[in-house]
């Protein structure tokens, strides 16, 4: 009960939060993506203008990291989605490299940057007004309220936060989340209140289970769950070529560069965090060829990891889920009896499993990405391949020192 008003609190504000940074991001792009280049009497989408404005958005980040008081935060290729509060001064700073990150075009997502925030400012506030509350009850309840504000559900915040050691040991599971899933569901119904949910696509419903999905299905994850783990045994190199280079503003612009190629290869669906470009490449698949579907994927995957890499702020888990039902959208072109949901749902699947290595986190996602819970069942079966592959390997993460 005394958590109970703080939970509420804190999951509203980790959705307002939220939406605030996700607004003026989306204000900032459709100004540098869409008006400028109209007010300038450019046409169509050149290549050369998606170079320009990633390798501009490489040395406003860059700039932000090293100039800018609280350098935005830690390293994010160090950190998972729910990590230690940062310093409350290093905020504004983040929000800002967030801002950057996301209305640049950059491959990647809010998730990591906003859950860093609000456990920053949760904490910093709960521990001098309730000095009395444990001070990992805060991480657990502003981490809470982002998830659910995130994904517009308290499930995925319960799933993820019961991998996480929370409470006093020996406590019964929901006695240790029932305080975090009041902020979850604050923050999901915030989400909904005030926008529209983001992460669905709309495909035929999966029909009836038969017993070729199990097979289809699982060599479509295990598949994706391979691409993924390419990236990750490529992380630790690229990301230690970044850091070669003589500091940041250097190393993110050469990100930016790398990724402004990689934008004028692949196109525009190719770029921001993937969230609206999944329902575009969904609602005009039929317009890509397997060769231009196999090429979006390719380019997805480079810019995620160049992304991830060199500096920038923000999360993988959109990008990857972009991708991960861009795999499935090409297995369904290539095999037309794999149902298209159970193929997206299945490389989602798939590649969540290899870059974020949580279990009900990618069941989730690959179930609430085709909003068919009739597939459920069959996806607990069909994660077997993909989670064997991928334990034992290494994470997607740097190890600090």
């Amino acid at each position: 009960m005394a958590l109970a008003v703080p939970a509420l609190l804190i999951g509203i504000g980790s959705s307002l939060l939220l939406l605030g940074v996700s607004t003026v991001a989306e204000v900032l792009q459709k100004a540098v993506w869409d008006r400028l280049p109209h007010a300038l009497g450019i046409g169509g989408e050149p290549a050369w203008w998606t170079f320009l404005i990633l390798t501009l958005a490489g040395v406003a980040v860059g700039l932000t990291v090293a100039k800018v008081p609280g350098r935005a935060g830690p390293d994010p290729a160090t950190e998972g989605l729910v990590a230690p509060p940062i310093p409350a001064p290093v905020v504004p700073s983040l929000l800002l490299a967030t801002v950057l990150t996301l209305a640049g075009g950059v491959s990647l997502g809010p998730e990591n940057p906003i859950t860093a925030v609000n456990i920053a400012l949760a904490f910093a506030l709960g521990t001098r007004l309730l000095p009395a509350v444990p001070r990992e009850a805060w991480v657990g309840l502003a981490a809470a309220g982002t998830i659910g504000a995130l994904f517009g559900t308290p499930v995925a915040a319960a799933l993820i936060l019961s991998e996480t050691a929370l409470g006093k040991p020996g406590t019964p599971l929901w006695d240790r989340l029932f305080a975090p899933l009041v902020a979850a569901g604050a923050g999901a119904l915030t989400t909904v209140a005030l926008a529209a949910p983001m992460l669905t696509v709309d495909v035929p419903g999966y029909r009836r289970f038969e017993f070729a999905d199990l097979a289809s299905g699982s060599v479509i994850a295990l598949a994706a769950c391979a691409l993924g783990l390419l990236l990750v045994y490529a992380f630790p190199h690229v990301h230690a070529a970044f850091h070669r280079l003589p500091g940041p503003v250097v190393a993110i612009t050469a990100g930016g560069a790398l990724l402004g190629v990689l934008g004028a290869i692949g196109g525009r669906i190719t770029l921001f965090k993937g969230l609206d470009e999944m329902k575009t490449l969904t609602a005009h698949a039929s317009s890509h060829s397997t060769g231009g579907l196999l090429l979006i994927i390719v380019v997805k995957l480079a810019a995620l990891l160049v992304a991830a890499a060199c500096g920038f702020r923000g999360g993988r888990i959109f990008p990857a889920v972009f991708t991960g039902l861009a795999i499935g959208l090409l297995a369904n072109r290539l095999v037309g009896a794999v149902p298209v949901s159970l193929a997206i749902s299945s490389g989602v699947l798939g590649l969540l499993v290899a870059l974020t290595r949580q279990g009900w986190l990618s069941l989730f996602m690959a179930v609430a990405v085709v909003t068919d819970i009739k597939l459920l069942p069959l996806l607990c079966v069909v994660i077997l391949p993909p989670w064997l592959l991928a334990m034992g390997r290494p994470e997607m993460l740097i190890k600090e020192g």
